[in-house]
Formats: C-alpha cells, structure tokens, sequence
C-alpha cells in the first residue's frame, strides 16, 4: 500500500534537548495512525516538522514517495497536510469565519466575501456535525467550540493528510464519539489521518496501526488489533501502569466549602448558575460532572474571585469570600487547577522557575525586604521540577516552551505544594499521558487524605468515577442530583447530565 507520508532520519533539536532523535516514521494511505508517547516524547515537534513550523537538523520526507522540503505551513498545505493543534491557533478578537479563512482568503472580483465563506463553513459544519456559528468572535465562545473551530479551518482547506494534535483534550464524552465517527467517515472518504492522543481507549477505538515514541526515540510499530491498552501503556512508558485507583474510604470532617443559593449572570442578564447549593468536606473528593457549558466554569471563577456572583453566599471555613480579590482568596487556602492552563495557569512568556511562584513570589522566603531572592526561587523550582518530573531543559526555559502535559504538571505542582485548604482541580488531567495521569490521581488522593477538601471538576467520567467520593452532577447551572460513585454507572451520570432529573420533576 503506497505511503503518502514517509519521515526518515529525521531529528530536531532545541538547546539542552535532542525532541526528535532519528526517527523513522511512514503513514499508509486511508489508515489512521496514533502516535503514542509520554509529555514531552516528541510527537507533536515530530508533527510540527511535517507541518513546516519546524526544520529538522537532519532527515527528508517523503510525501506520495516524492522527496519534498516543506518550508512552512502554506507548503505543508499545498501538498494536502493539514494540522488540528492541541493549543489553539486561533485569533481571539476575530470571528470564527475570519480564522477559517486566515491564509485562505477566496475573493469575488477582489472583494472578499465574508457572506459566502460563512454559508461554506455552516454547510461543513452541518456535514461533520461540528456546530458552530460562524459569525462568533473567538474571545467569545468556549474551549470546546474553539476545538471544533480548528477543525473547521483544517476541513476547509481540503487536506488529504490530517494531523489531529490531543484533538479531543477539551470535549465531551458525547463529541468525542462525534468525533471519532467524523474521523473513520474522513478515512472512508479517502483521507489519511495521523492521531496524536494519550488515551488508549480512543486509540483501541479509533486506530489501525499505533506508533510508540519515547524520550525522542521509536520504540515500535504496532497494528491495534491484537494488542490492549496494557500493551500499549507498557511501551509508552517503559513500565507496567496500574490503571486502578487505591484508595481507602473516605474520613470526612467539617465543611470546607460552603455554596448557598448561588446566582451569576451574563452581561445580557441571563443567569448561568441559578441557585446552586453545593458543600465539600475536609477529607473527600466530590466531583463535579456535567456537559461543558453548564455552569462549570463560571463556578470555578466565582469560588477563586475571577468572576463576580449577582446573589448567594459563598463560604470557605465559614468566611464568606464571594466577590473578593484573587490574591486574599488564594491566600484564605484556595489552590485552583484551570481548565485552560496557558490562559489562567501560566505567565507563557516567564521561566518554569518564575511560573513556579506566580502565587507566591512576594512572600518569604521569595521575598526579603524589596528584594526577590531568586536563588531561593530556583532552589523552590528544581525541587518541585524533580518531585513532580516536569521534563524542562532548565529552570530558566520559557514555559511556553515545554509540552502541555508538563505545563499542567508545573502548575499541580504549585498549587498541590502551597497546601491548600480547598483545592479546585479543573480538567487536572487534560493533556496527559497515562504514567502521568497515574502520578496526579495519587496526588489528588493524598491531598484528601491529608483532610484537605478537593473539588474535582472533570469531562472524563471515568475519572470522576475512579476518584470522586461524592458526585454532584451539574445541568443549567444547577445542582440536579447526587451520586455515589460506587453504586454509579457512566450511562446513569449521562442521563443526570442531560437533565433527567429535571424532566421527571416537571413530570
């Protein structure tokens, strides 16, 4: 079967870290192909150099058997390569249609067509099930939708070859299904898809053939038929993972976080949490599940001082901290994980080390007078580097440099080691591979076992499952049901999710 995309030799550097270290790499024709390795492995550089943002220091590629130089993302389009990223290339002051068509600009008699390009990008929206408005400004719309919107723009430039980055980081259960039915209907159509993804199930799911990249290296190519999750695990992180959670139950204390009669609205006066009463003890998990957009977020930033509440109370060790600063909210014992680690987590810019105080760096001993004592900052940073492996050339990299997963580490490293009272954990897991995946679960166990009061906010229901000791499930900015996750069952959580609850009391 001819290969439409073959890499050979190919190896990229940056200072202090060989990312790609002469790998071999050849795609079939209408196969979907998984690249599998831990944060950091060096699957997305490898992809960015096919796409053309990087040049490799050594190696050719091969695209339809023709040796080509792809010097940037326009060639890598002209040859039929297109790229979903993990994080956004999106423009936020701009609509959804001026970023599908950025770079792909169609005019009629030198006028462009904005009317035109928008019937284009609803009728493909209608297509693949992506709803979207394209008339939306990004800065408006949610992760999720900006997802599909990425999507979109790759859709639209008809690319033969598509590269999915952890295309399904931020969406549901139910648009993850969508997806994956989009993407086997693509390969149908005669495209090829190259799936970077740390979840085994969608690649036991989705995938024909698997391969494993590890610290730079390939370790093997597999087909997924006849292999399992284990196997794969195996290969991806050179050890056996355990895939269950030990934990003993849980020995709650006093109430922690006390939410009453919670009201926010939008500036248009529509309300997205509308009475919502919830409470987390010291020394439980309660996980919060429901469909993105539900109220979620906008309960995170009203708990951490990010968004102000119209009405209600909410009470941390009895103190009432609705609509305080931030900084006296984080300092009252809130720890907060954001859905959304380079918007809210991360100065992208600063160093790993200067990430690493971002809560507390005017503080002793990071602080002495009016002097920042750096040194005890890069004493702080290298201890939490090597307590939680976060893969970084060095202290004094650019955090914008490192992979998501190990961006998301930096952060739980942080917050995990200020020792929080309460700690707010929003997608913790988003981006990660399963060793990695493994080590967080542990330290959001070990925090409730030490009686600290963790709020799990999470779109992967099994881990809500695995992990909560309490599960709250959210729909229209309401508290709908409680749920023992023991006695619980992922279709009993999707039918709370969509408002059973709700309906059988209208009934």
């Amino acid at each position: 079967m001819l290969n439409v995309v073959e890499m050979i030799g190919i190896t990229k550097r940056f200072p202090g870290i060989v990312a790609n270290d002469n790998i071999n790499l050849a795609i079939k024709k209408g196969e979907i192909h998984a690249l599998l390795g831990e944060n950091g492995a060096g699957k997305s550089t490898l992809m960015n150099v096919l796409f053309g943002l990087y040049q490799p220091e050594e190696g050719e590629i091969r695209i339809n058997e023709k040796k080509v130089m792809i010097t940037g993302p326009t060639m890598a389009n002209e040859l039929g390569i297109g790229m979903v990223h993990q994080h956004f290339m999106l423009v936020q002051p701009f609509t959804v249609t001026e970023n599908i068509i950025l770079g792909d600009e169609r005019s009629k008699g030198g006028i462009l067509d904005i009317k035109q390009a928008e019937k284009e990008i609803q009728k493909l929206s209608d297509q693949y099930g992506l709803k979207v408005d394209p008339s939306a400004k990004i800065s408006d719309i949610s992760v999720g939708m900006q997802q599909r919107v990425e999507i979109l723009k790759t859709l639209y430039r008809g690319a033969e070859t598509l590269i999915f980055d952890e295309p399904t980081a931020v969406l549901t259960p139910q648009e993850i299904d969508e997806l994956i039915s989009i993407m086997k209907n693509l390969v149908k159509e005669g495209k090829t898809i190259i799936f970077i993804t740390h979840k085994l199930k969608e690649i036991m799911r989705t995938c024909d053939r698997v391969t494993v990249i590890r610290r730079g290296k390939v370790i093997d190519t597999v087909d997924v038929a006849g292999n399992d999750e284990n196997t794969l695990a195996s290969l991806m992180v050179g050890r056996k993972v355990s895939f269950s959670i030990d934990k003993e139950d849980a020995e709650t204390g006093e109430t922690i976080l006390d939410i009453q009669n919670l009201v926010m609205e939008k500036g248009n006066g529509v309300k997205v949490i509308n009475g919502l009463n919830m409470e987390v003890k010291a020394g439980e998990i309660v996980g919060l599940a429901g469909v993105d957009g539900n109220g979620q977020s906008e309960l995170i930033e009203a708990i951490t001082g990010l968004q102000s509440i119209k009405s209600g109370h909410i009470k941390l060790n009895k103190q009432d901290i609705a609509n305080q600063r931030p900084r006296k909210i984080t300092e009252s014992g809130v720890g907060h994980i954001p859905e959304d680690r380079q918007k809210r987590g991360l100065v992208l810019d600063f160093t790993v080390s200067e990430n690493m105080v971002l809560q507390t760096y005017y503080q002793p001993p990071f602080t002495k007078g009016m002097s920042i004592q750096f040194n005890e900052i890069d004493q702080f940073a290298k201890r939490l580097i090597e307590e939680y492996d976060v893969r970084t050339p060095s202290i004094d990299t650019p955090i914008r440099a490192l992979s998501g997963g190990n961006q998301q580490k930096a952060i739980i490293a942080r917050e995990v080691d200020r020792e929080p009272t309460l700690l707010i954990a929003a997608q913790p897991t988003r981006g990660l591979d399963v060793g990695a995946i493994e080590f967080i679960h542990r330290k959001l166990v070990e925090q409730r076992d030490n009686g600290k009061a963790v709020l799990l906010v999470s779109l992967e229901l099994d881990e809500i499952l695995k992990l909560s000791d309490r599960i709250a499930v959210i729909y229209e900015g309401v508290i709908v049901g409680w749920v023992d996750p023991q006695n619980a069952t992922e279709e009993e959580l999707g039918l709370l999710m969509a408002g059973s609850a709700l309906e059988k009391e209208a009934n």
